[in-house]
């Protein structure tokens, strides 16, 4: 048996390095680690974007809601491996495919964001993302993130007579 779980926004600040004006998800409604999650994201008119994005009629802009779809990816990948992020750990995206936006998101909406976890192979995972707001999907997409990698310095070779 699977056990699921709630998260309200302290244990996902403990889970995401976002912050304000950045951090796109309020809740976690159900958290099923290695397979899925649902989550929240409150849109209000004072969202930093709507002052520029169509100041007569306000619409999130779509790639805002691409990001909040794939910090709960993130939430479910940490959760799934077990690791509370650090000030050291990133994920970027690598990929983001057959994205779809159908409905302009308004404030006032509440946007369900629900991740899937497709796979996770060689560091590499790939989630299926879909927005909906009051049961009609806005947007939908594919994504892969995978871990930093850090490349080190190189080491210069130390030969008899100098540096070579």
């Amino acid at each position: 048996m699977t056990t699921s779980f709630k998260m309200d926004i302290e244990a996902i600040m403990r889970q995401l390095p976002h912050r304000y004006p950045f951090l796109l998800v309020d809740r976690v409604l159900e958290c099923v680690p290695g397979k899925y999650i649902h989550a929240i994201k409150n849109v209000t008119f004072n969202e930093p974007f709507f002052p520029g994005h169509f100041p007569h009629r306000p619409v999130m802009p779509g790639v805002m809601i691409i990001e909040a779809l794939a910090q709960a990816a993130g939430i479910l990948a940490f959760k799934t491996v077990g690791v509370v992020p650090d000030t050291e750990t990133r994920f970027y995206f690598v990929a983001i495919d057959n994205a779809r936006f159908r409905k302009p998101v308004e404030p006032g909406d509440q946007i369900l964001l629900k991740a899937t976890l497709k796979r996770a192979f060689k560091g590499i995972w790939k989630f299926s993302g879909v927005a909906e707001v009051e049961g009609a999907e806005v947007a939908s997409c594919e994504l892969m993130v995978a871990p930093e990698t850090r490349v080190s310095e190189p080491k210069a070779i130390v030969r008899e007579g100098g540096l070579g």
